[in-house]
């Protein structure tokens, strides 16, 4: 069984080189989250350096997935810090293993973010994807709402431009 925690910085600190490994595997894979294919390990650990940096200013939150000492699947929680949007947060970079997933922690994942977001107040929620992605099945399964569609978004590794798709919760 996995288990889901929101981690400080310390903790995700800790955790560096499984959460480099997670996030080379997702994009190696095709996942649209940021970053094209093949992704080097310098690359990712910049990326989660940056990460540490919010969760240390306060401006993120990080859920982590795990499998015993394996990080299995991440999301992020990005909170909105200007005086008329403390109420709201921007859902990024959901993450799985390809070999962890269909195991519900895509779902789980969401379900913990939104709890962590309605513990600190924030009541709208928004996040974007690759239109035709698996995610969207996730999305729209669990309440969130499509708002519409910007298309050539997104570049993936071959060059071609990739419509993304807007979605919002209200929690």
């Amino acid at each position: 069984m996995y288990q889901i925690e929101c981690f400080s910085e310390a903790q995700a600190k800790g955790f560096l080189p499984e959460l480099v490994s997670l996030l080379q595997n997702v994009v190696n894979s095709g996942a649209s989250v940021g970053f094209l294919p093949p992704l080097n390990s310098h690359t990712a650990s910049q990326y989660w350096l940056e990460v540490f940096d919010a969760l240390k200013n306060k401006s993120r939150l990080l859920l982590v997935a795990r499998y015993g000492l394996t990080v299995v699947g991440t999301v992020q929680l990005d909170l909105c810090t200007r005086a008329n949007g403390l109420h709201r947060a921007e859902v990024t970079k959901l993450m799985v293993h390809t070999a962890y997933r269909r195991r519900g922690i895509g779902y789980s994942l969401m379900e913990a973010v939104e709890s962590e977001a309605r513990i600190i107040g924030r009541t709208t929620l928004v996040l974007d994807t690759r239109l035709g992605d698996v995610s969207e099945k996730l999305y729209t399964k669990i309440g969130y709402i499509k708002v519409g569609e910007i298309p050539n978004y997104a570049k993936s590794a071959d060059g071609s431009l990739h419509t993304t798709v807007i979605y919002y919760r209200l929690l």
